[in-house]
């Protein structure tokens, strides 16, 4: 995706869903969406029972429907799971008419001019996550809602029916204006930056100077292993032909969550490639294979319908503190994606691991590797 995907105004929900993901903000995101869908069901409520409420038992009753429509979408925000595109999109859609028959509902057209606002906190999310032709949808029944509402009031007032009006397309043309400038702002950032744009993961070149970093801030008195996973989904490309690119990216997103919840808080995952995943992280004890099967697993575990071969290699710390990074990470990724070969060769979802294998980059090389099955 470059920048002129983003000034067609495409659709970016899975790769803000994991850039939201990369930096720990979905749970808080999910519940602040689901909080404003409810405290707006509840102003419905108010209003449905409210001297500038609906008047008719029929408007009260859509009031109260419109509430119920509300503690759903907020439902769906509020679980574990965070939703999918599609998901989102309906409730933008819901939410749009909610708003409308909110508005059209009440008694006072000022008040339903005012409420129209609403359309600004909806407005701002759809900018965030999704194209230019839902948001263009969500605006034309808001210039509805607020075209018949000042009508209704021009025949008391037209300065205040212009002037409540206008205010009401302000606030959300600068609501969402506001939104597609800080959207921007972090997609320009990422993609010519370490952060792979689909899973938010770093790229090849932000992995390595994460690990360089990891492995240059220690001294040779260290006593921790670094530890270097290759995961390579086995059957991603016959997916990808079967089912579509779409499937494939919701896949590759999907087991970029996987790894997240797999691996500890500091550790450093990439994802160079459409079928290849990197892992690195520092342990204090010699066995990387609980770690390469707990990812294996969740791989499995993931519903995507792939499996992973992983390979890992794990090798002490100390005395590769003084040496190039470079040299070093493309080293410890060739012996490991040289278990990750062993193992897709052995019929794929294994692992493979190395414990401490002759490195070129070393003065004096160790003994050779072993190879473990998993």
């Amino acid at each position: 995706m470059g920048a002129r995907d983003w000034r067609r105004g495409g659709d970016h929900y899975y790769w803000l869903t994991a850039y939201l993901a990369s930096h720990d903000l979905q749970r808080r995101t999910s519940r602040a969406i689901a909080g404003s869908i409810f405290g707006l069901g509840v102003i419905s409520v108010i209003l449905s029972f409210g001297v500038l409420g609906p008047h008719s038992v029929g408007g009260r009753v859509a009031q109260i429907v419109v509430a119920a429509c509300c503690v759903v979408m907020a439902w769906v925000w509020l679980r574990p799971k965070w939703p999918s595109r599609r998901v989102s999109q309906a409730t933008a859609v819901v939410g749009t008419v909610c708003i409308a028959v909110s508005c059209v509902m009440v008694s006072s057209p000022v008040v339903g001019i005012l409420g129209a606002t609403a359309y600004a906190a909806l407005g701002s999310l759809v900018a965030l996550l999704h194209s230019m032709r839902l948001l263009a949808f969500i605006w034309a029944v808001g210039a509805g809602v607020i075209v018949y509402l000042a009508v209704q009031l021009a025949e008391d007032d037209v300065s205040v029916a212009l002037a409540t009006a206008l205010l009401v397309v302000l606030v959300n043309g600068f609501a969402v204006f506001a939104s597609r400038l800080v959207i921007r702002l972090i997609a320009n950032d990422t993609i010519h930056g370490d952060l792979e744009p689909v899973t938010g993961l770093f790229t090849r070149d932000g992995f390595y100077e994460q690990v360089a970093t990891l492995i240059g801030a220690r001294s040779r008195n260290d006593d921790r292993r670094l530890v270097v996973v290759v995961v390579n989904l086995d059957n991603h490309a016959l997916l990808a032909d079967m089912h579509g690119a779409a499937r494939a990216i919701r896949v590759r997103v999907a087991i970029a969550r996987s790894l997240r919840e797999t691996a500890r808080r500091g550790a450093v995952i990439a994802h160079p490639s459409d079928s290849e995943f990197w892992v690195a992280d520092l342990f204090t004890q010699a066995d990387p294979h609980p770690l390469a099967e707990r990812i294996r697993g969740g791989v499995a575990g993931a519903h995507t319908g792939v499996t992973a071969s992983v390979g890992v290699v794990c090798t002490p710390l100390a005395p590769l503190a003084a040496l190039p990074s470079h040299d070093v990470m493309e080293e410890l990724l060739t012996v490991a994606q040289t278990a990750m070969f062993e193992a897709r060769r052995a019929g794929g979802n294994q692992t493979r691991t190395a414990i401490d294998p002759a490195l070129t980059v070393l003065e004096e090389p160790s003994s050779e590797p072993g190879w473990e099955t998993g």
